[in-house]
């Protein structure tokens, strides 16, 4: 078995050979204890931080991951004001019209919106780390709540843990029609223009995007979705 050392050495091999992560800007902390990796730090984006984790899970000795790594947020915000945000924009979303939804506030829940059903989504914002539980009717609706918290800028990590109300199966054709609907909301992106594909949880976008801003959105907005292991960008900028 390799020893503490070799582990974290060939861990941070890795995260050096990997270019969407980049140590030197922004550093991470790597442990190695009872089979079981601790990663911390602050990274520049969501790929960064997926990544990351994976390449931190393949070592043979390594059973587990305790995740500390957050994202630098796009703006400073106060965890009250990420926390309103988020529970904005779930009682908004037309999807979500039927479901109840709960905040933490000052160590108590106190309700957003209360709706005579099930369904409920609760927030609860710590240093810029939104915590979602709750009880979902589908996959794909966990799935979007959770990218609408991602979308909140000050967010700096988001802990899903909503519960669904059957044990729905995964599969690429829902995460790819989860991840059309996320694109349709991005203002940034025309999604009519963009293919899709995912084996796997690998997801291939081609196509055609008018600004690289919109290449790098659309690309992030896919890394959001829960279940999303890898983007394989091959987006064409027009122009």
């Amino acid at each position: 078995m390799l020893r503490e050392e070799e582990v974290i050495g060939s861990i941070r091999a890795a995260l050096e050979r990997e270019p969407r992560i980049n140590l030197h800007s922004h550093p991470m902390g790597i442990t190695f204890a009872d089979r079981v990796v601790t990663i911390t730090g602050e990274v520049g984006g969501i790929a960064a931080k997926k990544l990351a984790l994976s390449i931190a899970a393949q070592p043979s000795p390594v059973s587990g991951i305790v995740d500390r790594l957050r994202v630098e947020p796009s703006e400073a915000m106060e965890d009250g004001a990420i926390r309103d945000h988020v529970c904005n924009a779930l009682t908004s979303e037309p999807a979500f019209q039927s479901y109840s939804v709960r905040a933490m506030v000052k160590q108590e829940m106190e309700t957003v919106r209360a709706v005579e059903q099930e369904r409920f989504f609760e927030v609860e914002v710590t240093d810029g780390v939104v915590i979602l539980n709750g009880s979902a009717e589908s996959i794909s609706h966990k799935r979007l709540a959770g990218v609408l918290a991602w979308w909140v800028p000050g967010s700096r990590d988001v802990v899903n843990g909503i519960e669904l109300f059957s044990n729905m199966e995964e599969n690429d054709d829902e995460l790819v029609d989860v991840i059309r609907i996320v694109l349709e909301k991005d203002p940034l992106v025309n999604a009519s223009q963009i293919r899709l594909r995912s084996n796997d949880g690998v997801v291939t976008l081609t196509g055609t995007v008018a600004t690289p801003n919109a290449m790098r959105a659309a690309e992030a907005d896919v890394w959001y979705v829960l279940g999303v292991n890898e983007v394989v960008n091959q987006l064409v900028v027009l122009g």
